[in-house]
C-alpha cells in the first residue's frame, strides 16, 4: 500500500494541531489550544479522506488483475 499527500498532510496537521494544544494548554492561551484542536481534527479528517482515497485506488487496482 502506498500513502498519498492527503495522509501526509493530514497526519503532519493533525500532529501539529496537538502540539498547538498542547502549547496552548502549557501557557494557558486558550485560544492558541483552540486552534490546536480545530486543526488536529481538521488533521485528523484529511487523513482519513486520504485513506478512504487510498482504499479505493489499492481496490481498483486488486480488481484490474
Amino acid at each position: 500500500m502506498s500513502v498519498n499527500k492527503d495522509q501526509v498532510k493530514g497526519r503532519v496537521n493533525e500532529a501539529e494541531g496537538k502540539i498547538k494544544e498542547a502549547a496552548g494548554k502549557l501557557v494557558g492561551n486558550e485560544k492558541l489550544e483552540a486552534k490546536g484542536k480545530v486543526q488536529k481534527v481538521l488533521g485528523k479528517a484529511q487523513a482519513k479522506y486520504g485513506d478512504a482515497k487510498q482504499d479505493v485506488k489499492d481496490a481498483v487496482k486488486e480488481a484490474a488483475k
